[in-house]
């Protein structure tokens, strides 16, 4: 049944549209937010080095502060923001689509859960693979675990 609801196109595009409104919130109340997704969603231009990239988890935090956060702005339903990677600060425009973000996070509070999984991964992914991928990208946060009774 959740996994119905998890794939369900009309569920994904509502995730996407409150994405992109909460997105859109934070940027004009100047609020700085994180927010966390798959690396393999990401695109960098240019691409960043593999010394820096190696360092990468598969899930992957972006903290949007400072430069990073005035040089963001959505834009057909991406989000792209310039910011500085390793110790030499190599720059590079970060861009991840809107209905790849997993989590957004402001002062270390998840504000934002996206838990569907859109058609085009459930077809590719089995119904159980989805909902653990889900379920790991809610679990990376260590105060989301705190949500989560045993």
């Amino acid at each position: 049944m959740i996994e119905a609801l998890l794939g369900d196109d009309a569920f994904h595009g509502m995730m996407k549209k409150h994405t992109h409104e909460i997105v859109e919130l934070l940027l004009k109340k100047g609020i700085h937010f994180s927010i966390l997704t798959n690396i393999s969603d990401v695109n960098f231009d240019p691409e960043l080095p593999e010394n820096i990239t190696q360092g990468f988890k598969p899930i992957t935090m972006f903290f949007l502060a400072g430069y990073t956060f005035e040089s963001a702005q959505v834009y057909n339903d991406t989000l792209s923001f310039e910011a500085g990677f390793g110790n030499e600060n190599f720059g590079s425009l970060v861009s991840v689509s809107l209905d790849a973000i997993l989590q957004i996070v402001v002062e270390e509070v998840p504000v934002f859960i996206n838990l569907s999984t859109p058609s085009k991964v459930v077809n590719k992914v089995p119904k159980e693979k989805g909902i653990k991928r889900s379920m790991e990208a809610l679990m990376s946060n260590p105060e989301n675990q705190k949500l989560i009774k045993k």
